[in-house]
């Protein structure tokens, strides 16, 4: 009876079809279980190592509301011994003072003072340069000045994912939660990209972090010379450090809640827009390896899709199309449904089969269509 629902192969275009169908559904099965598969089925390490000293980094430029806001939440972290290094980059606005009044009940807080010149660009590299030179300890996290950690533990339990063999540590940097549609696409935007370079560190293929939430020595911002291979370009102070500084399997991921580090949404599309055309300008130094490999997912998942609706017109493939595309649907579903709720990103898993075909669409057309010229600001 089974053998009625089995097409016969003519070896005609259909057939020919049929194979690519199996080949891209395949591909899919592969990277899911393979790759999102490892932050899916992540399972979170207690570790209880040395509390040692830790330099929290953040550059900064006219962020005066975000620094009042936000800093205090950073100072009174609950853990024995750090510093906090704000470097004031070329501020025009209220900064310096704000500061100065926070540097009075807070004996912990640094502040670098790079005063405005024509001669120095805009980015953050020369104000994270200046700041870990800086920096009293050897174990550094970076933020930014909009950022406001999830509690008191942020730096805690980044600090415990360090080892004597794991001297990176990504972190999840989520988007604060607004009203439009705006903010559900970049939060899920986010969410997305926290799943592929997590999954992709936990696959031993690191390309990114995020600067927002990112912690690593000293020694190995030092042995790769800092951001010195990539200083001209004014993005990359996060994926083309980790690109080259994450080897040897020296990096681990964090995905605890309480080591969040959630950031004010850009509140227009064409904020966001503008906001990705600076992230799209280091994709152009990524290794051959790292495109290929981000670009199978996309690819693969347009092709299953367009050779699935394809073979429906087909009656000889209808049945057994129809069941492989529902297996594969059902353990996408399954296995990204469980990497979001590793993210605490709930919300996005019941329409996740149309966020994802909708995702493989929307993403590419914007890298290719929106301008990523590299305009030295941040």
């Amino acid at each position: 009876m089974m053998l009625n629902y089995l097409p016969e192969l003519d070896y005609n275009m259909e057939t020919y079809v049929f194979f690519l169908f199996c080949l891209v559904a395949s591909v899919q099965f592969f990277f899911v279980v393979l790759v999102y598969g490892r932050l899916a089925f992540h399972k979170r390490k207690i570790v209880s190592g040395k509390k040692e000293g830790v330099s929290i980094i953040i550059a900064a430029r006219n962020e005066s509301e975000n620094i009042f806001k936000f800093l205090p939440f950073i100072l009174e972290q609950d853990y024995p011994e750090f510093e906090v290094i704000i470097i004031n980059h070329q501020s025009t606005d209220d900064s310096k003072y704000i500061l100065a009044a926070y540097q009075r009940d807070y004996p912990n807080l640094k502040v670098i003072e790079i005063e405005k010149s024509p001669h120095l660009k805009y980015g953050k590299k020369l104000p994270l340069t200046v700041g870990i030179k800086g920096a009293r300890y050897n174990q550094l996290l970076l933020t930014d000045a909009d950022c406001k950690p999830a509690s008191n533990q942020w730096l805690k339990s980044m600090q415990s994912h360090f080892s004597p063999k794991h001297e990176i540590v990504l972190g999840y940097g989520p988007y604060f939660k607004r009203k439009g549609l705006v903010n559900r696409i970049i939060r899920f935007d986010t969410a997305w990209i926290a799943m592929n370079y997590l999954s992709f560190a936990k696959a031993k293929t690191p390309y990114m972090g995020i600067g927002r939430n990112m912690a690593y020595t000293k020694n190995v911002f030092h042995e790769v010379e800092g951001f010195k291979s990539h200083y001209a370009i004014s993005s990359g102070d996060d994926d083309l450090f980790v690109q080259e500084a994450a080897k040897r399997k020296n990096y681990t991921i964090n995905v605890d809640p309480a080591s969040y580090c959630y950031s004010e949404p850009a509140e227009s599309w064409k904020d966001w827009v503008n906001q990705k055309s600076r992230h799209f300008t280091t994709a152009p130094s990524y290794k051959v390896i790292k495109k290929l490999m981000l670009g199978i997912y996309p690819l693969s998942l347009l092709l299953m899709l367009g050779t699935f609706v394809t073979l429906l017109f087909k009656s000889d493939f209808v049945w057994l199309t129809l069941a492989i595309f529902v297996f594969i649907l059902l353990l996408k579903w399954l296995i990204l449904g469980l990497a979001m709720k590793k993210l605490n990103e709930t919300k996005f898993i019941a329409w996740l089969p149309f966020l994802d075909i909708g995702y493989a669409i929307l993403a590419p057309i914007m890298y290719y269509t929106i301008d990523r010229k590299d305009d030295k600001k941040w």
